[in-house]
């Protein structure tokens, strides 16, 4: 008699947890949970969970062997890019079959004042011209990642994160520990206060962070969108949880 169907879920994201909760109520499925440990108090999805990394491709790929998972939901964010690139690498050499879920990214609307780049370090670079020659203020909101980029910026900054980052720093910062979904008088609250010239905020998707961008429409305040890492070629993808599992099971 064969045991249950082993799906593996990289997770740590809202539809990580989602995906967890259908599988766990799937009849012949046993899911595991796979969390980077990036956030000290992560919101724990249904199902088993592993925290920490794998050791690379290489890593992920014994373990898909040890544990015999049958399918990789991949729901990281969107910015995981190494973990996703392991994730395709692993399950090409492992015959193991991989769907990353990656929901759609944000659009400009009419009134908005974007500014993309393709990297963390491209927004570094462009935000000189985007500040005044004096007193400017920028509003982070990339999360703990890429803040080095920013170190040598001449300007006011507030880092916004769910845990403290890791220096180096902007020389005059504040930090503002606080852990989404955001409303938008919150967000509202949030510029009033700052008053930042410019916000800079990586495409994430989704609704839990969006309310910022409608907050700095109103404000005509310049945003900075760093783009999101291509998936990998070859690799499905789907835009929501229920697609994604349609197509792995």
């Amino acid at each position: 008699m064969t045991g249950p169907r082993t799906v593996l879920v990289l997770g740590g994201t809202t539809e990580g947890r989602a995906a967890a909760a259908e599988l766990s109520a799937r009849a012949g499925v046993r899911v595991i949970s796979s969390l980077a440990g990036a956030v000290r108090s992560p919101r724990l999805p249904e199902g088993e969970v592993r925290l920490g990394g794998f050791g690379g491709a290489e890593g992920l790929a014994r373990y898909l062997r040890a544990e015999r998972v049958s399918a990789v939901l991949d729901a990281t964010h969107p910015f995981a890019a190494v973990m996703t690139a392991n994730a395709a690498a692993a399950c090409a050499r492992t015959g193991v079959p991989l769907v990353v879920v990656r929901r759609p990214g944000w659009t400009p609307a009419p009134g908005d004042r974007w500014h993309r780049v393709g990297s963390v370090a491209g927004a570094a670079a462009v935000l000189p011209r985007l500040l005044p020659a004096a007193d400017g203020r920028v509003l982070l909101t990339i999360g703990r990642g890429g803040l080095g980029a920013f170190a040598g910026i001449d300007a006011t900054c507030w880092i916004r994160a769910v845990d403290p980052p890791d220096p180096p720093l902007p020389r005059c910062h504040t930090l503002l520990l606080d852990r989404g979904p955001f409303t938008l008088d919150a967000e509202r609250e949030l510029l009033d206060r700052v008053r930042p010239h410019v916000l800079v905020t990586k495409d994430s998707g989704g609704d839990a962070t969006a309310a910022k961008l409608v907050a700095a429409r109103e404000r005509g305040i310049a945003v900075v969108v760093v783009d999101r890492p291509a998936v990998p070629a070859g690799v499905r993808v789907a835009g929501t949880v229920r697609e994604g599992l349609d197509l792995l099971l």
